[in-house]
């Protein structure tokens, strides 16, 4: 095996030549890719039972619930952020197929927007159990937005998910009262019908005692579906930022100088071996 010393004297121009045509080409590249810059939303999950009507309406049970949720909770939303109607709604919001300046018109042009704005989002569980949301963008005020409104988008998606089961006792309560109500009525035009004094049954006070139940239960899961909780309480709003975060010039440049360089030194090991080998 030749030595290494031996090799680069050999070898040191051919070597410095492959470094120096690699480092222009990535060069080349690098800065004619846009600079975009980096904004983050921070979250934490709030307790899913938020929604529990008894965590509002019985004071001894409150005290048990925690205001935050675990992380597991941020799972379902981490997988909701892998949904195209996340991207839809903040690309028609901000109506980024323009931003994108897309060539295509429509519907086209909004799905490829949503798809690049996906292709610019992070949304990752961080290790310290927090949901983070990152957006790259040429504009750094835009960035800030649009990770902003991911997080909107996702808090409002789950946020409606979590109040579907009070809206569907609430219905239902609606419902049961009114068939209450309607036997009531019934029951007071018979005995208006048989002209007797005698309307206070108990059939009727029975039937008085559950609508009153019905109203008091209709007034808390309509509190419960109007005053929708939060799903993510957030932590820090995402900011606009002075410094772009891709493409890393300097870091770029360094490992193709780098890998060009032990490249050239391979090959020349090669060379090298098959030039003494025919000797």
């Amino acid at each position: 095996m030749p030595d290494i010393i031996d090799l680069l004297a050999h070898w040191w121009k051919r070597i410095l030549a492959v470094m120096v045509i690699a480092l222009i080409v990535v060069g080349v590249i690098t800065f004619l890719k846009p600079q975009k810059y980096l904004s983050v939303a921070t979250a934490l999950p709030a307790s899913s039972f938020a929604s529990d009507k008894s965590r509002v309406f019985n004071e001894n049970i409150e005290a048990l619930y925690s205001t935050l949720g675990t992380t597991d909770d941020l799972d379902m939303i981490v997988g909701t952020a892998t949904l195209d109607t996340v991207y839809w709604a903040v690309t028609q919001q901000y109506n980024l197929q323009d931003h994108y300046k897309m060539k295509e018109q429509g519907e086209a042009a909004i799905a490829k927007a949503a798809s690049l704005l996906e292709e610019n989002t992070r949304v990752q569980k961080s290790e310290y159990g927090e949901l983070k949301v990152r957006v790259w963008d040429t504009d750094k005020n835009l960035a800030a937005e649009l990770a902003n409104s991911i997080l909107d988008v996702l808090n409002n998606i789950h946020r409606d998910l979590q109040g579907q089961g009070n809206k569907a006792v609430l219905n239902s309560l609606l419902e049961a009262k009114q068939r209450a109500r309607k036997e009531v009525d019934s029951v007071k035009q018979f005995l208006r019908n048989a002209e007797t004094m005698y309307e206070d049954t108990a059939f009727l006070n029975t039937r008085y005692r559950l609508l009153s139940d019905y109203e008091k239960k209709i007034g808390e899961y309509q509190l419960m579906v109007n005053n929708k909780p939060p799903v993510l309480i957030t932590v820090e709003r995402a900011k606009a930022t002075n410094w772009p975060d891709k493409p890393k010039r300097m870091q770029i440049l360094i490992a193709t100088a780098i890998l060009s360089f032990l490249f050239a030194l391979l090959a020349a090991l090669v060379l090298e071996r098959r030039k003494n080998g025919s000797q």
